[in-house]
């Protein structure tokens, strides 16, 4: 069998022309032909190759995302896979990791990714786009089985090149402008895949990449989000802010007591969101006020997952999706302002908050976040802004981009002039990104804790500028620095409309030709 595929590969090279191309299901009968395509496509690879058990494993668990590729009948090639459900791992992951330790333990047909495991193609087949074909196949397997997306770590083994004249994040630039030639890389790029960030110590073994790898993703647009069986999708949609009054609590449960005065009374309107503002337990604080402020903040940080908890009981309880304003997060020596998105399904997502003000820096040492994006809720695709990050267009739009429909600003401003500009910025992001912008903060004076004493909030919701949304492009707003509960319907479906017939559409007409706007990930 060997002579026969040996006499078969020299005729290609010698005639340059191969007849049949095959893409199969792996099955456990082609591993010795298998075998052979590893020795020649790992020849610069110092890792272990596959093993017999390890495939048989992987085809026992799941047949389908098993490629294997055929030249005129002789196995050159193949693509691995696993179906992850990718909200268990975060983006810095690594191979051991979402590989469940080699064993592929990871895998479920619960999941909503296709997680690239390998993919290798006999060094002398690499003119015939069989990497290109083992793709393609895969997206087709994507498509077909309706998942999100395909992800997967990727090799930069020129790297070692160029790392003493270039940093990953360099390399991969100028790899996007073809100023460098990566084998893999630019295959990867020029597949339609993008690159997400930079991994650290995804493969320890890969020394010509120098540990580094490329998270890539491709993303499904065919993919539709599964409906379970009485939910569905509102398009009319009830928000309620809560406008709430700095008070000094003597305890966490006195806290927790006046937040669920407002979830329950938010609730009893058949409401879809309760939103709290920027620091609302900030009268926590009054505690440590015998600490520097620095030390205070990070004392109480140690309520915050508590909170958390407690936050996510309310919104499952009470049926409404709660957006916990923001609180300080203190973790591997790093103070971030976060707040958690409690969806009462039971799931809960994180934001943070980006941008950080002189003073947060000043007074507290605080961090910025590096996380941004939408979410996916029972009332629509929202993003969640922190009070200053809303100052900044750049990020409304990239969630713009992704489709988001209600834009969420919980924020905390001591002076009339501070708050304005958050409005502002928050009236002109509804408009320029076509969507809904809902604001709320904090009122009252809270002389027993720095930086807290005095607070000034007039919660409202802003609409885009057209002729289906007030003039004023007000929805609604609460009367100046009053404790209290805002409550708002916005109608998701004037946006649709928005977007393709409005009489200025500025999604759409944006000159992508002249400017374009990007994420760039911290390495």
């Amino acid at each position: 069998m060997f002579l026969v595929r040996f006499l078969q590969l020299r005729k290609r090279k010698e005639t340059g022309m191969t007849q049949k191309i095959e893409i199969k299901n792996l099955e456990q009968s082609h591993f010795d032909q298998l075998l052979s395509t590893m020795e020649k496509a790992y020849r610069s690879w110092d890792g272990s190759m596959w093993k017999r058990e390890t495939i048989d494993l992987l085809i026992k668990k799941f047949p389908l995302g098993q490629f294997v590729i055929f030249a005129d009948g002789i196995v050159v090639g193949s693509a691995f896979s696993i179906i992850v459900d990718y909200d268990q791992f975060s983006d810095n992951h690594t191979y051991k990791q979402i590989t469940g330790n080699y064993t592929f333990s990871t895998h479920t047909e619960d999941g909503n990714v296709l997680y690239g495991v390998e993919v290798f193609v006999h060094p002398d087949y690499r003119g015939l786009r069989l990497g290109r074909r083992l793709y393609d196949a895969r997206k087709e397997l994507c498509e077909k089985l309706n998942l999100q997306a395909i992800i997967f770590g990727g090799r930069i083994p020129n790297y070692h090149e160029h790392s003493q004249e270039y940093g990953p994040k360099e390399y991969i630039q100028k790899v996007k402008l073809k100023e460098i030639y990566d084998p893999v890389l630019s295959f990867q790029l020029s597949n339609d895949f993008h690159v997400k960030k930079v991994l650290k110590n995804y493969l320890p073994e890969d020394k010509q990449s120098e540990e580094y790898a490329t998270l890539l993703q491709w993303d499904n647009v065919y993919y539709t989000p599964p409906t379970k069986i009485g939910e569905k999708i509102r398009k009319t949609v009830r928000i309620g802010l809560v406008q709430w009054k700095m008070r000094v609590f003597n305890s966490i449960d006195e806290l927790f007591q006046q937040v669920e005065h407002f979830v329950d009374a938010i609730a009893a309107y058949k409401a879809d969101f309760a939103v709290f503002p920027e620091y609302f337990n900030a009268p926590l604080m009054h505690e440590f006020n015998q600490m520097k402020e620095a030390d205070a903040m990070r004392a109480m940080a140690q309520f915050t997952q508590r909170i958390k908890e407690k936050f996510s009981e309310f919104a499952v309880s009470y049926n409404v999706n709660i957006i916990a304003g923001s609180m300080p997060l203190y973790e591997n020596n790093s103070l971030k302002n976060v707040g958690y998105l409690c969806h009462r399904n039971g799931k809960i997502d994180s934001y943070e908050k980006i941008h950080i003000t002189p003073d947060e820096v000043k007074y507290w040492g605080l961090e910025g976040g590096e996380m941004l994006q939408t979410y996916d809720t029972d009332a629509g695709k929202i993003g969640i802004l922190i009070c200053y990050d809303v100052e900044f267009p750049e990020l409304p739009r990239l969630l713009a981009n992704e489709g988001m429909q209600i834009l969420f600003v919980p924020f905390l401003t001591d002076t009339q002039n501070a708050y304005m500009r958050v409005r502002t910025c928050a009236q002109a992001r509804a408009i320029e990104n076509e969507c809904f912008v809902a604001i709320t903060g904090s009122v009252g004076n809270l002389p027993q804790v720095e930086n807290f004493d005095l607070n000034y909030s007039q919660s409202a919701v802003f609409t885009p500028s057209d002729f289906a949304f007030p003039s004023n492009g007000i929805k609604s707003e609460a009367t100046a620095n009053t404790e209290m509960i805002l409550l708002a319907d916005v109608d998701l479906k004037l946006l649709d409309e928005l977007h393709s017939y409005g009489s200025v559409r500025n999604l759409k007409d944006r000159r992508p030709d002249f400017y374009t706007l990007k994420r760039n990930r911290k390495v």
